[in-house]
């Protein structure tokens, strides 16, 4: 089974999502810049991936040269939005509870980052491209 890595890439830290072509996540974190290669590569190495989806605002560019060398396909994906929409499927995996389930969504900060799940919507966008066009092809 084929796969997309997605990437939200950010200054000092980025989040990663191992999507399947069907959508389910695989595997997700959130890793330092400097390790970041490494995680990837480990990824490469234990799934079958078929591009690297990599968010092309903060630090897109220069993550994308970084991980160049690992020769998969990569492709700079616009994120807008991501980080909103993110937040909405981290409270969908992981609703508020007590009286935080009162507060509307606009009002609710998950208790950690979420450059995961902001990755995974990178990748589904990649998927979403590829499936207009025919997935690996």
């Amino acid at each position: 089974m084929e796969h997309v890595l997605g990437i939200d890439p950010g200054t000092r830290k980025a989040g990663y999502a191992l999507v399947s072509e069907q959508g389910g996540v695989v595997a997700r974190g959130i890793e330092p810049i400097e390790g970041l290669a490494s995680r990837i590569a480990a990824l490469l190495a234990a799934h079958r991936v078929s591009a690297l989806a990599i968010g092309k605002g903060t630090n897109g560019q220069r993550i994308a040269e970084r991980l160049a060398h690992l020769g998969v396909p990569l492709h700079l994906v616009d994120e807008r939005e991501t980080t909103l929409r993110a937040r909405s499927l981290y409270y969908a995996e992981n609703p508020p509870r007590g009286w935080q389930r009162l507060l509307p969504l606009g009002l609710r900060f998950p208790p950690r980052p979420i450059d995961d799940y902001a990755a995974e919507l990178i990748a589904r966008r990649l998927l979403a491209l590829e499936g207009e066009r025919g997935f690996g092809s």
